[in-house]
């Protein structure tokens, strides 16, 4: 069939290569020049051009000569001459309900998925761990192998990842659930929703809770954050509940370097060696691997060595006495938590540009700063979505902090401001990072602050 995918946006171009995979001829347009796309999305156009997708790339006024079916992402306006000429017309318009059912029938083992404000991803990597250790042949997708999930999942299917695995274990962000809305989930898990991502909902945190709920309606089993309770129990009165320290389904219990775990079907303890966060996702991830029907001694084992994941409280190395932490915590209660494991330690902290596609409150940032005692807060005025530089992002976020014993520092990009973290420091403190950058961009903006870790190290040394 002659596919016309309108946009070569986060959502048109997983849809328009894997129709080319499945032998469908395709035509992608977009009104922008390859040029005016992120270098990452670059990559990716290139790739399916090379898999044998046009690029109709540029084009103000694209036709449907020829044209047998339209996928067009919901973001198009019914304003754009497109969206009128497929209105007018005949052709088969390809649906996100049908695209999904379409990516289900490819995945022929059990899907588990994750969804949630905070600590998704940080719960997909444990599941994925629990599954590994015991014996399990594991597909898993998350933003730390691609920030935009439906195109990993996508990628996944196109290099025969689906077929060549016993179980599926899906980060699922609001983004990916609304084009894959359709999938068989046999486990699915909310970490939590918080406030966030609303400017792409029009300012409506139930907007955003109702795209958050649909892994609910595709799921077979439910598993949810006793904080959801209220929003879920609604909906769901089968859904089974994890938390720390209450009297829930799952019941979490932080002990001295050790994870306790009590279910309807018995309690272990567990050695585990990691802060923060961590604990609460561990008993999630555990939560699905005990309705699964993974063995406890297996759960244990995979706690007892797991070492975290990559800019999570990540402990990046001593540079010239001074301890560097990176963190992708960027919500409030993340940061908070993140926040009060270093309360008692003489910390200089560097913060991201904190909006991505969605527009945050950065005088919130800087008012919950206010309430620690840090050195210094380094904070960049780079947009990593606009490219440009937005000093009045940064300088919003330092005129909140009100504590007077904390200097702040306004410098243009994140490099700067990993450099600039020697300056204001001395041996035996830590350097911390914040931000959503990390989660937007992993491997750019951690490339861009090892770099300026390096320079500054050797620049104040």
């Amino acid at each position: 069939m002659n596919y016309l995918i309108v946009g070569a946006g986060n959502a048109s171009r997983p849809v328009a290569r894997l129709l080319n995979h499945l032998g469908h001829d395709v035509i992608v347009t977009d009104l922008k020049e390859i040029s005016e796309f992120k270098i990452e999305f670059q990559r990716s156009l290139i790739e399916m051009e090379k898999e044998g997708v046009i690029l109709d790339l540029g084009n103000k006024n694209p036709d449907l000569n020829g044209i047998e079916a339209v996928y067009a992402p919901p973001t198009l306006p019914d304003s754009a001459p497109i969206a009128k000429l497929i209105k007018d017309s005949d052709v088969k318009i390809l649906t996100n309900e049908e695209f999904s059912k379409i990516v289900n029938d490819l995945i022929p083992v059990d899907i588990i998925g994750i969804t949630g404000t905070m600590g998704k991803t940080t719960t997909t990597f444990i599941t994925t761990s629990l599954f590994k250790q015991a014996g399990y042949k594991v597909w898993s997708c998350s933003s730390l192998v691609n920030n935009l999930v439906s195109e990993a999942i996508i990628d996944g299917i196109v290099k025969g990842k689906a077929d060549d695995c016993d179980i599926a274990v899906f980060e699922l962000p609001h983004g990916t659930i609304g084009l894959l809305n359709s999938l068989d989930i046999k486990i699915g898990l909310i970490t939590n929703i918080a406030e966030d991502h609303l400017s792409e909902f029009g300012g409506s945190l139930e907007l955003y809770q109702k795209r958050k709920l649909i892994l609910e309606k595709m799921s077979e089993t439910f598993i949810a954050n006793h904080s959801c309770f209220d929003l879920i129990n609604p909906q769901r009165n089968d859904a089974l509940y994890y938390a720390l320290d209450e009297e829930v389904d799952f019941k979490g219990t932080i002990g001295d370097e050790s994870l306790t775990i009590e279910y309807k079907d018995g309690s272990f303890t567990t050695p585990f060696y990691m802060m923060s966060y961590f604990f609460e996702n561990s008993v999630a991830a555990s939560a699905v691997a005990l309705t699964y029907g993974v063995k406890e001694s297996d759960i244990i084992d995979a706690l007892t060595v797991f070492k975290g994941l990559p800019a999570h409280m990540e402990d990046v190395g001593d540079y010239n006495g001074r301890k560097v932490i990176l963190d992708s915590a960027f919500l409030y209660d993340g940061m908070k938590i993140t926040l009060d494991y270093f309360k008692d330690e003489s910390v200089v902290l560097f913060l991201d540009h904190f909006d991505t596609l969605s527009v945050r409150d950065k005088a919130e940032v800087g008012e919950l700063v206010s309430n620690y005692d840090i050195k210094t807060v380094i904070a960049s005025g780079f947009n990593e979505v606009t490219q440009e530089v937005e000093m009045e992002a940064a300088n919003e976020l330092l005129d909140a902090i009100t504590n007077p014993k904390i200097n702040k520092v306004a410098v243009p990009d994140i490099e700067t401001a990993a450099a600039e973290t020697f300056k204001y420091s001395i041996p035996g403190d830590i350097i911390l990072h914040m931000g959503p950058l990390i989660a937007y961009d992993r491997l750019t903006t951690v490339e861009k602050i090892m770099k300026g870790l390096d320079a500054g190290s050797k620049k104040y040394d």
